[in-house]
C-alpha cells in the first residue's frame, strides 16, 4: 500500500507540473482567442508596423523632417511628396513617420508609470485597509474629481510645455483609476484561503502582495494598459493642439493639426494627414484592447 505521505508527495508533484504548464497554456489560449478576433489581429499588425516605422524612420523616410524649403510650401500630394508639404515646405509623410515616435512614447511611458503607481497604491490600499485605505482613496477621489485633460493642462502650465513634462502630467492624472481597479481586486483576493495560510505561517506582507495578489491582477492590468495607451495619445495631441504640449519644430501630430487648421480650406492635407494617423493608431490600440479584454474575460470564454 502507498503511504499517505507518498500520496501527498505525488499530488504535490502533479500540482507543480501543472503549474509549470499553466503559463504556456495561458499564453496559447490568449493567442488563440486573439487570433480568432480579426479586428484585434488587424490592430496588432498595425501597431507592429507603427513600431517598426518609429524605430527605422531615419532610414526609410525620404526627407529631413526639419528641413525648411519655402519654395515647396503647401505643395499638393504628388509622386515626389506623397502626402504633400506643410507651410514650411517640409514633407508631411516624413514628419508623420517621425511623429510616430512621439505618439508611441507618449502612449507607452506615461501609461506604464501610471500603471506602476496605481498598482502599488491600489494593493497597499486594499490590503491594509482602514486609515491607509481612507487616505489613498481620498487622494484618488480628488484626482478623479477633475477631468483628466483639464488637470493635465494645469500641471503643464505649472511645469512648462515640453515632452518630459507631458510624461509627468499624464502619469499624475491617470493613476487613480488603476488604483481603484487594483484595490477592488486586492480586497477580494486577500480573503482567499491561500493568502490567509501565507499570513498564518508568517510570510511578509509585501511578499504576499507581489507573489499572490499581483499575479491575479495581471489580466485586468493588461487590458487597462492597452486601452489607456490611445487615451494618452489623444491627450498629448490635445495638449499640443492647445499649444501647451510639444513645441515647434517637434513632429507632433497634435501640433501638426494645430498648425494645419489655418490652411484647412486652402491646403486641407496639412491637417487631415496627421488626423488620419491619430485615428489609425487609436483604433489599432482600441481593437487590440477589446480583443484582450474578450480573451481574458472568463464569461466571454464560456
Amino acid at each position: 500500500m502507498i503511504k499517505l505521505e507518498d500520496k501527498q508527495m505525488l499530488s504535490d508533484q502533479e500540482l507543480s507540473e501543472k503549474a509549470d504548464l499553466s503559463g504556456d497554456t495561458f499564453l496559447n489560449e490568449l493567442w488563440y482567442a486573439i487570433r480568432k478576433n480579426k479586428m484585434a489581429m488587424a490592430g496588432g499588425i498595425v501597431i507592429i508596423l507603427l513600431i517598426l516605422i518609429a524605430l527605422f524612420a531615419s532610414y526609410i523616410s525620404p526627407y529631413d523632417p526639419y528641413h525648411v524649403d519655402l519654395d515647396m510650401q503647401l505643395q499638393k500630394p504628388s509622386a515626389e511628396h506623397w502626402l504633400g508639404t506643410d507651410e514650411f515646405g517640409r514633407d508631411l509623410l516624413t514628419r508623420i513617420m517621425f511623429g510616430t515616435r512621439i505618439s508611441l512614447a507618449i502612449g507607452l511611458i506615461p501609461t506604464i508609470l501610471s500603471l506602476f503607481i496605481g498598482t502599488i497604491l491600489g494593493m497597499v490600499s486594499g490590503y491594509y485597509g482602514k486609515r491607509t485605505d481612507f487616505i489613498i482613496m481620498r487622494i484618488a477621489d480628488v484626482v478623479l474629481a477633475f477631468p483628466e485633460l483639464l488637470l493635465a493642462m494645469v500641471i503643464m502650465y505649472t511645469l512648462g510645455a515640453n515632452i518630459l513634462n507631458i510624461f509627468i502630467a499624464l502619469s499624475l492624472v491617470r493613476w487613480a483609476r488603476v488604483a481603484r481597479v487594483v484595490r477592488a481586486q486586492t480586497m477580494s483576493i486577500k480573503e482567499k484561503e491561500y493568502v490567509e495560510a501565507s499570513r498564518a505561517i508568517g510570510v511578509k506582507n509585501w511578499i504576499i502582495m507581489f507573489r499572490h495578489i499581483l499575479p491575479n491582477c495581471l489580466s485586468s492590468l493588461i487590458v487597462l494598459f492597452t486601452l489607456d495607451i490611445p487615451n494618452a495619445i489623444l491627450s498629448e495631441a490635445s495638449l499640443s493642439f492647445l499649444g501647451i504640449g510639444a513645441q515647434p519644430p517637434a513632429a507632433s501630430w497634435g501640433l501638426m493639426i494645430s498648425r494645419g487648421k489655418e490652411y484647412l480650406f486652402s491646403a486641407p492635407w496639412v491637417a487631415i494627414s496627421p488626423g488620419i494617423a491619430i485615428l489609425l493608431i487609436v483604433l489599432a490600440f482600441n481593437y487590440l484592447g477589446d480583443g484582450l479584454r474578450d480573451a481574458l474575460d472568463p464569461y466571454m470564454k464560456q
